[in-house]
């Protein structure tokens, strides 16, 4: 009733017959507005169910007290795993950490992580040690050779305590071809400093890969650009 009643009042004190959010809120509650009453209720439920959530969460971090460096492992046939990784040199190179990269497969063509990142060198030390991808050298003892050299500069990051993060940029494909001795890998890896955080990537990591890794996360495809005919991009994928 207050609706239809309120264009007439308005135009009874020849004031402007506007509506605003603010009237229809008050002659919705006026009139007990079923979708308003819904939509506080709604409200309520969602205020409820965040409470819920944040006591969980943060009883979860309470229980959470330590710190480590952890061994990230990114695999997977899908698009953006060597991009995760460089996403979080960028966060370690905002805090001030120093950091290595060792880039084992790709090498034949700069990239653009490659160039930007070189921008930090008293940061980051960065290495191209690949040959290119393996369909391109086909020749396994130089993709042999490159991969154990890659290794010995890996190594040498691995034992430095002033390294804290390091990115092994596709040396899950290495061991995959079984370039590298996986059992010497695992263990130059579990003998890194304490706070040292690592980041492998690369498709088809090796289960012992997986097994030791503190998170794993597998990239799946849905649907990719080459599929359709359309070449690798500057900023995207090079």
């Amino acid at each position: 009733m207050l609706r239809g009643l309120l264009p007439w009042f308005l135009r009874a004190l020849r004031l402007p017959a506007y509506r605003s959010a603010a009237t229809d809120v008050c002659v919705a509650a006026a009139c007990g507005d079923p979708l308003m009453s819904e939509s506080t209720e709604r409200d309520e439920r969602h205020l409820a169910r965040m409470q819920r959530k944040k006591a969980i969460i943060d009883e979860r971090i309470a229980n959470s007290p330590n710190e480590c460096g952890l061994l990230l492992v990114l695999t997977g046939n899908g698009k953006g795993k060597s991009s995760s990784a460089f996403g979080m040199l960028a966060r370690a190179l905002g805090h001030g950490m120093q950091c290595g990269v060792v880039q084992f497969i790709k090498g034949r063509n700069s990239t653009g992580e490659e160039l930007f990142f070189r921008r930090f060198p008293e940061q980051v030390r960065y290495h191209v040690m690949g040959e290119g991808f393996t369909w391109e050298t086909q020749d396994r003892q130089r993709d042999i050779a490159a991969a154990e050299a890659a290794w010995a500069v890996s190594r040498q990051l691995l034992q430095d305590p002033s390294v804290q993060f390091v990115v092994l940029d596709e040396l899950n494909i290495a061991l995959k071809h079984g370039y590298l001795d996986l059992d010497q890998v695992l263990s130059d890896i579990q003998a890194r400093p304490p706070m040292q955080h690592v980041i492998v990537t690369g498709r088809a990591a090796k289960d012992e890969m997986i097994e030791l890794a503190d998170t794993v996360t597998e990239m799946g495809v849905l649907k990719h650009a080459f599929q359709a005919g359309i070449r690798a991009q500057k900023g995207v994928e090079l």
